[in-house]
C-alpha cells in the first residue's frame, strides 16, 4: 500500500489563495523587527507567505496585507526583491 504524503498548504496573504508551501514565497520578520524574504523556508520568525505572481506581490503593496499580516511596515525594497525573484522563476 502507498502511503500518499501530505503536501503542506498555505494561504497568499493578496490573494486569500491556497497553494502548496513550495509555489508561494515567504516573508519573515524577525524578533527584532526586522522584515527579510526568505527562500529556504526555515527561517525564525512571523512568516507572511505571498504567491509567486507579479500580480500579487503588487496587489500586497496596494492593500498592505503584508505590512498588516506581519505588523511591520515594509520597505519598498523588500517588494522590489519579490519583483526580481518571481521575475528570476519565470525565466
Amino acid at each position: 500500500m502507498a502511503s500518499n504524503k501530505k503536501i503542506p498548504l498555505r494561504k497568499c496573504v493578496a490573494t486569500g489563495e491556497m497553494m502548496p508551501k513550495k509555489e508561494l514565497i515567504r516573508v519573515v520578520r524577525s524578533k527584532e523587527g526586522e522584515v527579510s524574504i526568505d527562500t529556504t523556508g526555515k527561517k525564525s520568525g512571523r512568516g507572511a507567505y505571498l504567491s509567486k505572481q507579479i500580480e500579487a506581490i503588487l496587489l500586497a503593496k496596494k492593500k498592505n496585507s503584508l505590512a498588516n499580516h506581519l505588523d511591520v511596515k515594509i520597505p519598498d525594497s523588500i517588494y522590489e526583491e519579490l519583483a526580481i525573484l518571481v521575475e528570476e522563476e519565470k525565466d
